[in-house]
């Protein structure tokens, strides 16, 4: 079932431990002749696919987008966590995914590189319990490259011991950055309670101590390669700007020779559970409690109705739709998140509903509210037009994701490879559309059971009495039960059906007043999320449920945009819901406060307490724009948001979204009626033309190297350094800074200068990464979101946590590559090669409609052309001379601001400014070229002067 209500740190959460992952694998489907499928009458998917199983079992699905120029091909693997059958051997699935960039004798990792970004491609991998998915888009006149290089390293994997440790070392990194956040140690406390024989006991990260000892655990990789990665168990996923025919010859051609594996799959069944537990984790940080209730769940099925019928009643009975939420979200307020996940999974896994708690003293009332839920579901059904609705959402809410091809390859991944069949997706969303009232009540009847119930709570601080002892679910049973304004907009017409509409205001954070930080997104936030005059909120979500649209807001420095979005069907019905949001707001009291704890709760808990990388981040952009209106986050500041009242939200409204202040965008199979009915309803908003604009913003040069330690008890040690550039999409020296960074850079590409020579080749993080444009939530998506356009920016290089024994040399090595960059330049190689890679990867990070959407309004904003048309003629234009010119006039190594987050700060900042040598140790073997370099870096002396490093205690950033 499709979750579009979870919030980003949940949804962040689930992926990283393996909970939301795409479902998982099942038998392999035997061999047919190549057959052409199209979408029967009542199927989800609007596509025609070519399948195909080869003789060796491998399975090819091609797919006719219609997008054109991109492919994506994605190949899911039956390998995951829940493979992982071995003592001691748990977390492989996972490391595998990283392995398998290691190369081969024909392809090693720096060719394999060159290949991947001659093409212009984006790539990554993804485990789960049940799968590994890889997945590659790029140009479609590269895709035989792409087969070739790809059925290589399936067929050929080679990596030696060194490599092998080291990749090692960096799974640890990544583990060591998801251990800033509570709910990873929640759900992995929750498994281990759920679980006793099955291997979804362990998330896909795999045991701790596990991790600890992979580096040796050299033979038993190779052991585990040979067993799982087999044609019999993998699929082939061709979508885009592709011929069919000469696609299936591709890859009989250069994957028809892989051999079948024997081994035979031996996953522990896991017996009946045999009555409720319960476990507590006791958080060592400051942090809001969470309590979360789970129950055995069947595994996937598109035949039977278990899951889905399970899957829908929870997301009836606990998502924004429903009363509960109402109940403890909005009208009592004593949740801030609330959430309901019934995975898709081989075998019976786990259904879990979560609430994240705003006071201790809450938390009993909380677990009980949802125990009382829970037992109500089996004895009262739900009615049929909730039920009507929800599979109208779902319906749409499917159709609104396929607006680009690589999500299309990555919607059919998480389904296809159960039992490696494209209508699977088809055949499941026929199981839904079959659900009656009476399916989901015999699934709370049947899984929602005492003997099957798992609670878990997580706390900084103690919980009420009596937490631990649960109670029946019988006893919790209720007793009746035991006009035309003069808008430019601007139209992008497209054959989706899917309705998509950006309003761009000229209001951001840069606005808010002085002691007031945070006004700007807290006025926006009462905009989307506080209903209308005439609806509630709830009331709100209810209409907009069945329509499976939506209207959200954005907030930045200098803007702030609403996007919209609805099926062309639905147009009218949802302009009548969601417009008045905007130009009708209720600004009530109660939402007020909930939306204001929410932010605050942002700022201090999901921002400074649960993650360092983007803490810092933020922590950079204050000290180079320090004194500007740029020198607080958009969230603003403790004492700021404490300060907003309603009457400041109100005054905020009338004065920023005015008909003047905005900029309108609309999408997809628009018809002028649409557009009349959209300027129609805008043209309700205030007259004026908005707020007084921003001064020029210029941020502080630093004078050698300043640098800010927060001190906070954190396991790993986060870098962020950067300076103020004047350069900004409208400068004309931006393409050739574009082109420097993504050598230097590019963010979570593993082909840049700084990943491979910090993350590769050292082993030290999870990945190294440079911007010239402020990248908010990047440890949350690959590309940056649109709209968020800005009259000056920043050099940023962002080194993803390091152990804290490592973090001076850290630094220290960023900035000997970056010393090197501005000494020698890019040579022409590089150049050509960087330059030809975002020719075509502009493409790729402009490819949805959201995105082109978003950078054409960004386009009228910087007062430039069409982003895409643009920057290639801008790229065309340059030469190696240009950028290197260009690197020496805006960029420094010597003149940096940089924020450390550590534990030790007092003994990190002995360091730094005694310029003391910095060692590293490694647990594999490694060249003596690389030692003889460490020992350069490690004796590089940065000069940092004692007066120009300060420590402040996480608890006092953004206090005020």
């Amino acid at each position: 079932m499709l979750k579009p209500t979870l919030s980003r740190t949940v949804l962040a959460t689930l992926i990283s431990t393996g909970m939301l992952a795409f479902a998982a694998p099942a038998l392999a489907a035997p061999a047919t002749k190549a057959s052409a499928a199209s979408a029967a009458g009542g199927d989800v998917l609007p596509f025609k696919a070519t399948e195909k199983t080869l003789p060796n079992g491998l399975k090819i699905i091609v797919v006719p987008t219609g997008f054109p120029n991109l492919v994506s091909v994605h190949i899911p693997v039956q390998t995951g966590s829940r493979n992982e059958v071995e003592p001691g051997k748990s977390g492989f699935a996972h490391f595998f995914e990283h392995m398998m960039f290691r190369g081969t004798p024909t392809y090693p990792p720096e060719k394999y590189q060159e290949i991947i970004t001659r093409a212009g491609a984006r790539q990554n991998a993804y485990t789960s319990d049940d799968l590994t998915n890889y997945y590659t888009t790029f140009a479609k006149e590269d895709l035989e490259t792409v087969l070739k290089v790809e059925a290589d390293r399936f067929q050929n994997l080679s990596y030696p011991v060194e490599a092998f440790k080291t990749e090692s070392r960096a799974v640890l990194g990544e583990y060591n950055k998801n251990s800033a956040n509570p709910m990873q140690k929640l759900f992995e406390t929750q498994r281990e309670a759920a679980f006793s024989t099955h291997t979804y006991r362990h998330t896909t990260m795999g045991f701790l101590k596990d991790i600890e000892d992979m580096p040796n655990q050299y033979e038993y990789s190779k052991v585990f390669f040979d067993r799982w990665y087999r044609p019999e168990r993998t699929t082939v996923i061709i979508a885009g700007d592709v011929e069919p025919a000469k696609a299936v010859a591709m890859v009989e051609k250069y994957w028809g020779a892989w051999r079948r594996g024997s081994f035979k799959s031996n996953v522990p069944v896991e017996p009946a559970p045999k009555g409720a537990q319960y476990r507590h984790v006791a958080w060592q940080t400051p942090t809001l409690p969470l309590v979360t209730v789970a129950f055995r769940a069947p595994a996937f099925s598109d035949t039977q109705k278990d899951q889905a019928a399970l899957s829908m009643l929870l997301s009836l009975s606990f998502g924004r739709t429903s009363p509960l939420y109402k109940r403890l979200v909005q009208d009592e307020q004593k949740v801030d998140q609330l959430f309901d996940f019934v995975p898709n999974r081989v075998d019976p896994t786990l259904a879990t509903i979560g609430a994240r708690v705003k006071k201790p003293a809450d938390a009993l009332y909380v677990r009980d509210a949802i125990l009382q839920t829970v037992a109500k579901l089996r004895d009262e059904p739900v009615t049929s037009a909730r039920l009507a609705d929800a599979k109208s959402a779902n319906k749409y809410g499917l159709i609104r994701s396929l607006d680009n091809t690589e999500a299309i390859a990555s919607t059919l991944a998480s389904y296809v490879h159960f039992d490696r069949s494209f209508g699977t997706l088809n055949r499941y969303y026929r199981v839904v559309d079959s659900l009656t009232p009476a399916d989901l009540q015999a699934a709370a009847r049947k899984y929602l059971v005492d003997d099957s119930m798992v609670v878990t709570t997580l706390s900084h601080e103690a919980l009420p009495a009596g937490i631990q002892t649960l109670p029946k679910l019988a006893d919790l049973a209720p007793a009746a039960a035991l006009s035309d304004a003069r808008f430019d907009v601007l139209v992008q017409k497209s054959a989706l059906p899917q309705i998509r509409f950006k309003l761009l205001f000229a209001a951001g954070s840069a606005h808010d007043p002085k002691g007031k930080e945070g006004l700007a997104a807290l006025t926006a936030a009462m905009v989307a999320s506080s209903g209308s005059r005439e609806r509630k909120i709830d009331e709100v979500t209810k209409a907009l449920f069945p329509l499976a649209g939506s209207f959200t807001e954005q907030t930045d420095k200098e803007m702030t945009t609403f996007t919209g979005t609805t099926h062309k069907d639905n147009w009218d019905q949802y302009l009548g819901i969601a417009l008045p949001l905007l130009v009708e707001p209720g600004f009530r009291e109660e939402d007020f406060r909930r939306l204001k704890d929410a932010q605050k709760n942002a700022l201090v808990l999901d921002l400074k307490d649960n993650n360092e990388e983007e803490f810092g981040k933020e922590r950079l952009q204050a000290n180079v724009f320090a004194g500007t209106p740029y020198g607080h986050p958009v969230l603003g500041t403790v004492k700021g948001i404490e300060s907003i009242t309603l009457d400041d939200v109100r005054n905020f409204y009338r004065q920023a979204y005015t008909q003047g202040a905005v900029r309108v965008g609309i999408s997809g199979d628009v018809s002028d009626r649409m557009v009349a009915s959209l300027k129609a309803a805008l043209a309700r908003l205030p007259g004026g033309n908005g707020l007084a604009a921003t001064p020029a913003i210029r941020g502080r040069m630093p004078n050698g190297l300043e640098v800010e330690i927060i001190e906070k008890n954190t396991r790993a040690t986060a870098i962020s350094f950067g300076l103020p550039l004047e350069v900004t999409r409208s400068h004309p020296d931006f393409p050739a800074l574009w082109l420097a960074k993504t050598w230097l850079g590019e963010h979570r590409a593993s082909s840049a200068r700084l990943y491979q020579r910090i993350r590769e080749e050292r082993g030290m993080n999870y990945g190294d990464y440079a911007y010239i444009e402020a990248f908010p939530r990047g440890m949350f998506q690959f590309f940056p979101s649109p709209n968020l356009g800005r009259k000056a920016q920043l050099f940023e290089v962002w080194i993803r946590p390091v152990a804290p024994q490592n973090s001076h040399f850290a630094l220290r090595a960023a900035l000997f590559e970056l010393d090197k960059l501005l000494a020698n330049g890019l040579s022409q190689q590089d150049f050509e090669t960087t330059r030809g890679y975002l020719e075509k990867n502009v493409f790729v990070m402009t490819a949805t409609q959201d995105q082109q959407l978003g950078y054409a309004l960004d386009s009228q904003w910087y007062r430039t052309p069409e982003f895409t048309r643009m920057m290639r003629e801008g790229l065309q234009k340059l030469t190696v001379a240009d950028v290197n010119a260009a690197i020496r006039k805006h960029l420094s190594s010597k003149n940096l601001s940089v924020v450390m987050i550590t534990r030790d700060a007092a003994g990190l900042k002995e360091k730094l400014v005694s310029d003391a040598f910095s060692p590293i140790s490694y647990d594999a073997k490694k060249p003596q070229a690389l030692l003889d370099e460490d020992q350069q870096i490690g004796s590089m002396k940065l000069g940092i002067r004692p007066e120009a490093v300060r420590i402040t205690p996480a608890s006092a950033a953004f206090a005020e």
